[in-house]
């Protein structure tokens, strides 16, 4: 990382006190981890919730660190955790560490000369990420946001692993609040800005689609001069924003529908191993359209590699980089990642969930290819379309409704089994319930639908009652939001399955 110990004590503010370090010496990165910090680093000390990153000053000394952040005095950190201020080498005192992280991520992107695209919106951030990411990775050496390192602690940290190998970024930016946007734009600068669609997330903080609308569009604050903006044209909301600050919106899209300027059309689905379509990169060019195999499943992947497609197009990527790339995507894990079991598929997308990806989950799941056995109707013997279905947070006052919503169109969708769990999710149990009685609709008539309270209850299930829940040959979605801790319930219905076998 280029930065000297002079640089961040500037960048931060604080007050430096050395010890064995000189103000031009090149550290090597930074962490808030104590069990990750390498020799000539910087270690963070912050104080979260349970831990308090002051006790392990001296642990990170111990390992060769050369600068150590902190909100404590030696003195006090003595008082406190009883480790000898004596020993102590060099440290900058500042007021807050977690805003010193922020202004040290700010600082740093101030002198990178590379193009860094930004990455917002309600559903569909981290799959964006990863193809546009995977596309521009055919051109570039390429740094993209890794897990779940997309808020005001893991935006820096991410911006802080940018090195000079690197040749572009690519940053995803999530938010739950006014403000919080605004300040993560300011950290990274964004070359590019991407938004993938305003849809029903975080409405206990930010009301309505229109607040999500104001909320997303905060990326603009701190777009490079000479920026531009990638927009979903298919997204009412967002097929407003034609212009920032005097620059022309760039549009992507399932068919032209607007001034879409990237979009794909002649969709053929294959199931859950993807799709082939159209991709026209220039309006009445036809000598600029591509075929294209994205390989993850659903149209809304399709959408993803108009968007990759787009910013590739700005950057100057070639047909045949754009083209290759886009084949070459793969899931992530917890975000539709389909994990083949002997007899069984399971789509892993567990790791978040609101009502917009919760029905395009249930939509994915309906391609599944079930044996001949499943449309005989012999209920508990045949493979079954089962979504595994969780509490969605952060809805607001219209939670219950909401999940009612989805548990009509998981009943209308015509899968065969539907397992709820969760406090919220009794709502999503109850409408389905009575969608299932609406006689005039035969599809509703053909599913089970089943209601644990907690995750605790369905593991046990799972255990004790595998094939009886989960015929042979089923596909299986598993989707909640992350603080449901779904990733368990992947890991239990693996490990229940392989052990059938």
């Amino acid at each position: 990382m280029d930065l000297t110990i002079k640089e961040i004590a500037c960048a931060c503010g604080g007050t430096l006190f050395q010890q064995g370090t000189t103000e031009d010496m090149q550290i090597s990165g930074l962490e808030l981890d104590s069990r990750k910090v390498a020799e000539g680093g910087v270690f963070l000390a912050t104080v979260g919730e349970r831990v308090d990153g002051h006790q392990f000053i001296l642990d990170v000394f111990q390992k060769g660190v050369s600068l150590v952040i902190c909100e404590k005095s030696p003195e006090q950190v003595e008082a406190e955790h009883g480790l000898h201020a004596k020993s102590w080498g060099s440290y900058l005192l500042v007021k807050d560490c977690f805003q010193a992280l922020k202004d040290i991520a700010e600082y740093y992107r101030s002198k990178l000369q590379i193009p860094v695209v930004g990455i917002t919106g309600s559903v569909g951030k981290t799959s964006t990420k990863e193809f546009i990411a995977t596309v521009l990775g055919e051109h570039f050496s390429v740094l993209k946001t890794e897990g779940n390192y997309n808020n005001e602690v893991g935006v820096p940290l991410t911006l802080l692993r940018i090195r000079r190998e690197h040749q572009a970024a690519v940053i995803e930016m999530g938010i739950s609040d006014f403000g919080e946007m605004h300040r993560l734009s300011k950290m990274v600068r964004p070359s590019i800005c991407v938004i993938t669609n305003i849809g029903q997330c975080h409405l206990e903080n930010l009301g309505s689609r229109d607040g999500i609308l104001k909320a997303k569009t905060e990326i603009f604050d701190f777009m490079q001069e000479d920026g531009e903006i990638c927009l979903n044209g298919d997204d009412d909301k967002l097929a407003t924003v034609t212009e920032v600050r005097g620059k022309k919106t760039h549009f992507f899209g399932l068919g032209r529908n607007g001034a879409e300027e990237v979009y794909a059309d002649g969709i053929v689905s294959k199931g859950l191993w993807g799709s082939d379509a159209m991709l026209h990169m220039e309006p009445g060019r036809p000598e600029q359209d591509l075929q294209i195999n994205v390989p993850l499943p659903g149209v809304h992947m399709v959408a993803n590699a108009a968007a990759a497609a787009c910013v590739a197009k700005l950057l100057g990527l070639s047909m045949q980089e754009i083209t290759e790339g886009i084949a070459k995507v793969q899931a992530v894990g917890g975000r539709t990642h389909l994990i083949r079991l002997p007899g069984y598929t399971v789509i892993d997308d567990c790791y978040n969930a609101n009502p917009v990806s919760m029905k395009a989950a249930i939509d994915l799941l309906v391609m599944a290819r079930t044996d001949d056995a499943a449309a005989t109707g012999q209920r508990g013997t045949e493979a079954e379309r089962i979504a595994i279905l969780g509490d969605m947070f952060e809805l607001g006052e219209h939670s219950d409704a909401l999940h009612g919503d989805v548990g009509r169109h998981a009943v209308k969708s015509g899968i065969e089994k539907i397992i709820c769990v969760g406090e919220n999710s009794r709502h999503m149990y109850e409408a389905a319930v009575s969608a299932g009685k609406d006689k005039s609709d035969e599809r509703n008539d053909a599913c089970t639908i089943l209601y644990f309270a907690n995750r605790e209850q369905l593991l046990q299930a799972l255990t004790e009652r595998t094939e009886e829940l989960l015929p042979k040959g089923s596909t299986i979605l598993v989707k909640a939001s992350h603080g449901m801790g779904f990733a368990e319930v992947v890991e239990r219905l693996t490990q229940n399955i392989l052990s059938c076998f």
